[in-house]
Order: C-alpha cells, then sequence, then structure tokens
C-alpha cells in the first residue's frame, strides 16, 4: 500500500520559517519525480515545488522562488521543502505528491499519489 505522510506544518508568524516532510512507503520512490502543492480555503489546489527522481531539476512557482527549497532523501524515501521569509499568502494545506505517469512536472495530472496534507498558517 503506498503511503504519503506529511508532517511540519503548524502556525508561525509573518517572515518565519517551517519544514516539511513527507514520508513515502509502499513503492520506489526514488525512481519518482515528486512534489509539493497546497490549497488555501476557496482557492484551487495550486503547484508549489517539484524534484526530479535524483535532484538534478528542480522546479519552483514564482510565489515560492527563492524562499522555498525542495529537496529529497531517496535513502529514507522523504522529501522536504523548507520554507522561508513565510507570508501570510503562504497559508494553505501543503500536499505532497509523487508521479505516476509523464507529464510536466508543474502538472497536477501526472501525481497518481498524495498525501494528506499539512496545514501551514502564517499571521502577520
Amino acid at each position: 500500500q503506498v503511503q504519503l505522510v506529511e508532517s511540519g506544518g503548524g502556525l508561525v508568524q509573518a517572515g518565519g520559517s517551517l519544514r516539511l516532510s513527507c514520508a513515502a512507503s509502499g513503492r520506489t520512490f526514488s525512481r519518482d519525480t515528486m512534489g509539493w502543492f497546497r490549497q488555501a480555503p476557496g482557492k484551487e489546489r495550486e503547484f508549489v515545488a517539484a524534484i526530479t527522481w535524483n535532484g538534478g531539476r528542480l522546479y519552483y512557482s514564482d510565489s515560492v522562488k527563492g524562499r522555498f527549497t525542495i529537496s529529497r532523501d531517496n535513502a529514507k524515501n522523504t522529501l522536504y521543502l523548507q520554507m522561508n521569509s513565510l507570508k501570510p499568502e503562504d497559508t494553505a494545506v501543503y500536499y505532497c505528491a509523487t508521479q505516476t505517469v509523464g507529464s510536466f512536472p508543474t502538472s497536477s495530472r501526472g501525481y497518481g499519489y498524495w498525501g494528506q496534507g499539512t496545514q501551514v498558517t502564517v499571521s502577520s
């Protein structure tokens, strides 16, 4: 059974930092492109960041570029998202996901497995 479990969310003041983790099991994730998406209340799910299987290519949305860093540890089957200089508009539920079919990494279409999400709230 494939499982993705996010952790590390919470409440932080604007300008603060959080590090999200996503523990993966049930699949050889070391061969997958993996990504982070988020969904704010009343909004559609949006792409945040993605990383190819060996970390050779990184993708970021314009809204987080320069503030967030995606990384992975294939030996630990874990995906990370370091979030710095957080803003109130970063408030959302953050989901990790793994690609199961070929598609551009910024599109949610190719991601077949998703975690349950972790809440990030940034106060002003």
